[in-house]
């Protein structure tokens, strides 16, 4: 869905220094973390688990791109004019899936969107294309037409 507050400005994303995608549901919280570790993108995921006193992230999966291709990528699903959008959740919608983004760019620039069961335009195309980076897997050319 495509509703929600639009967003504030746009950034091209020359450098990334740390993103965050934080996805949670009804059981279950996953994180995606990329940082910049020498000019490499180093991609990792995380599934919350519960633990005495709270929720611990326990490392799923890493991988290693180069920054060059994540911020190609990024730029590609408009992720710099993701900043400021609010996607409200939908009346009539009992649950569903929310998703918190945090981004530090181009040596002190920030992005950042949340949203409930409402997501920016190629929010699930990110989504895909993160899982491809933990696989080792490239950019589908066919998910370059994908609008949600």
């Amino acid at each position: 869905m495509l509703f929600g507050k639009k967003p504030v400005r746009s950034i091209e994303i020359v450098s990334l220094e740390k993103l965050t995608l934080r996805i949670s549901g009804m059981r279950l919280t996953r994180v995606y973390e990329i940082l910049d570790t020498n000019s490499k993108a180093e991609t990792s995921l995380y599934y919350m688990k519960c633990v005495p006193g709270g929720m611990e992230p326990e490392l799923e999966k890493r991988a290693y791109a180069a920054m060059p291709e994540v911020t190609a990528l990024l730029n590609s699903l408009g992720v710099g004019s993701w900043d400021g959008f609010v996607g409200h959740h939908p009346k009539n919608v009992r649950d569903g899936e929310m998703f918190e983004l945090k981004a530090e760019v181009n040596g002190g620039e920030s992005i950042y969107a949340h949203g409930s069961e409402n997501f920016p335009k190629h929010y699930h195309e990110l989504v895909r294309a993160l899982d491809a980076l933990l696989s080792g897997e490239s950019r589908n050319k066919e998910d370059d037409n994908d609008n949600s």
